[in-house]
């Protein structure tokens, strides 16, 4: 497992491939994420906001937003108290997310198309800085976790829910096995995309920092009081972290 996803990293992470990456799988990514993790993906966002919930009325903001799920899990939370702003910078993505919102009774979040290695937001602005399964695709992890930081309120918290490697050696080459032969050609099969997002993704699980290495680099981003969480075993990790 490489500690320095930054300057270590094989596979590509140019902004201009994942956006294209991401955009070409928009129309089934919902149905793939719900098939491929059997579900347990809404369990995960579920235990995140519990575990980092929304207080007070100052904003929130979830980034690498995708089709919206976390967002809107917030926004449940929330209930009307404080705004909720989900960005990506995949336009396909962000379609979906707001056809999701369009469909709640009262207002939901609001998404823009945003960069998150250069957010177009002011400084100590949100209570709440969330990162669902995205973080790993940002070509510059630190800048990501900085900028995150640079807009979270003091005594906010930022978020960050990932894939991860189980501990357990056993549950560990089973899971290798799955990630590195099932997963990709069931996902390639259904995403029937040109970039091959589901050969993609397990390269970036494998490269990216997990539990100690990526709660370093959040501190190093200027957080404080760093906890990590593994989920289902190992097979994600929460990390939350305060300004």
């Amino acid at each position: 497992m490489s500690d320095d996803s930054s300057t270590m990293t094989t596979v590509d992470k140019t902004d201009a491939r994942v956006r294209q990456m991401f955009g070409e799988i928009a129309p089934r990514y919902d149905t793939l994420n719900h098939l491929l993790s059997l579900g347990i993906d809404r369990y995960w966002r579920w235990r995140t906001v519990r575990l980092a919930p929304p207080e007070g009325e100052s904003p929130i903001l979830d980034l690498c937003t995708g089709t919206g799920d976390l967002a809107l899990a917030y926004h449940a939370a929330a209930a009307g108290r404080a705004e909720i702003v989900g960005a990506d910078f995949t336009h396909e993505m962000l379609v979906i997310a707001r056809q999701k919102g369009a469909k709640l009774d009262a207002a939901g979040p609001r998404f823009i198309e945003a960069d998150a290695q250069r957010l177009p937001f002011a400084e100590n602005k949100f209570q709440l800085v969330s990162v669902a399964f995205g973080l790993r695709n940002v070509a510059d992890t630190d800048r990501a976790l900085r900028e995150m930081t640079r807009v979270c309120r003091h005594g906010g918290r930022v978020v960050v829910l990932e894939f991860s490697l189980p501990e357990a050696r056993l549950l560990r080459l089973f899971y290798g096995w799955y990630f590195r032969h099932v997963l990709p050609r069931v996902g390639q099969a259904l995403a029937r995309n040109r970039h091959g997002a589901y050969n993609y993704l397990p390269q970036s699980v494998v490269e990216f920092p997990q539990g100690a290495a990526l709660a370093a680099r959040m501190k190093a981003a200027g957080l404080a009081e760093v906890r990590y969480w593994p989920l289902s075993f190992g097979v994600a990790t929460l990390y939350v972290g305060r300004k």
